[in-house]
């Protein structure tokens, strides 16, 4: 039996998702501002991708996904080598202008109601 593609999302579902995400980055700013990094940029975008956000602390450059879900179960599949291959490639034309003689890095950080941020720093050399 033929699986059936997926149903295209309506526009309201498709707000209400960004407005989740956007709502997920403002945390992970706070969180991370709260750990003693100083926050870069937001949602940069290049042709390579975006990525969420861009994070200091001393000498380190941080290029952040962040993921929100509906409930922390979700978390673990929330990540993919794909997507982190689209922060890396962003991560690397936004380095000479974010991260000049800075060692940098590619974190994720995951989100979901009722519990605490999951940060996961240098996600891509898991990959």
């Amino acid at each position: 039996m033929l699986a059936r593609p997926p149903r295209p999302r309506s526009r309201a579902s498709r707000i209400a998702a960004d407005d989740a995400g956007r709502r997920g980055e403002r945390i992970a700013g706070w969180w991370l501002r709260l750990k003693g990094w100083r926050i870069l940029g937001r949602r940069v975008r290049t042709k390579a991708g975006e990525v969420d956000l861009i994070a200091r602390r001393g000498n380190i450059v941080a290029f952040v996904e962040v993921k929100t879900r509906a409930t922390a179960a979700d978390l673990d599949h929330a990540i993919d080598e794909r997507r982190l291959a689209r922060v890396a490639a962003a991560a690397e034309l936004l380095a000479p202008t974010y991260a000049e003689g800075c060692d940098i890095r590619i974190d994720v950080i995951l989100l979901a109601p009722r519990t605490p941020p999951r940060h996961i720093e240098n996600a891509w050399i898991g990959y």
